[in-house]
């Protein structure tokens, strides 16, 4: 399946979808060739309009992703214009990212500008997964006990399997969850029994999103149903 983008991708996967297919994602590949026995890969231009005060952390980004700054213009509007030329695998996953560092200020749109030998390892996300350790129902018991350790994915009910990415772990390192876990029923009154357990909204992935989320060991599982995330192998003794 080939596509000028995340975006583009999504659109024809979410159009498989509602004609009932199911079928399984990896992480977005960019295309690569080979002249004269060198390795290139798509150079494009991106331009990036956003606040003067997230200049900072938009340079900071790009230099991560081996983006380079050709130009900058400052039109004493409060906004910055940004034209960089980055690799196309630099810019998998970015615009969430961006709209996230700039508060949902950042404009920006690519073109594709020429090919450019290859650039090497560009860093992927820098957080790990929450996986879910076995089937069953999740409990908002459970959801509770995990929150602190990063973002939820799934609501209480959702039924789960073992392999399935529940969350965003703060650290780089995968965890595997009991997100199933119900609390111990005993006849004994806890003075803290009756408080209501507070639980933070969770994070529901669009399929755009989930293609940007997924590492190289992790599908995007899409049905005519739902979208759901897991790992390539799913048995955690195997992984």
């Amino acid at each position: 399946m080939q596509g000028r983008g995340e975006l583009q991708l999504a659109i024809l996967i979410e159009m498989m979808r509602r004609e009932g297919y199911e079928l399984m994602v990896g992480k977005p590949e960019i295309l690569t060739r080979k002249v004269g026995g060198v390795l290139q890969e798509p150079l494009e231009v991106l331009t990036l309009d956003c606040p003067e005060n997230f200049v900072g952390v938009v340079m900071d980004k790009m230099g991560q992703r081996k983006g380079k700054l050709a130009k900058m213009v400052n039109h004493g509007s409060g906004r910055v214009r940004m034209e960089f030329k980055i690799p196309s695998r630099g810019l998998i996953g970015l615009r969430g990212e961006m709209l996230t560092d700039t508060r949902g200020t950042a404009v920006m749109n690519s073109l594709f500008h020429s090919y450019i030998e290859w650039q090497g390892e560009i860093p992927t996300r820098p957080t790990g997964s929450l996986v879910a350790d076995r089937a069953g129902r999740v409990t908002a018991y459970a959801i509770f006990n995990l929150q602190e350790r990063g973002e939820i994915f799934v609501t209480p009910g959702t039924e789960v399997y073992e392999g399935m990415i529940v969350g965003e772990n703060a650290r780089d390192a995968d965890i595997n969850v009991n997100i199933v876990k119900e609390k111990k029923l005993t006849n004994m009154r806890a003075s803290t029994s009756d408080e209501a357990i507070r639980l933070v909204p969770p994070r529901i992935l669009n399929l755009e999103q989930a293609i940007e989320f997924v590492r190289e060991d992790e599908f995007v599982e899409v049905t005519p149903q739902s979208i759901r995330l897991r790992k390539r192998v799913l048995p955690a003794q195997k992984r």
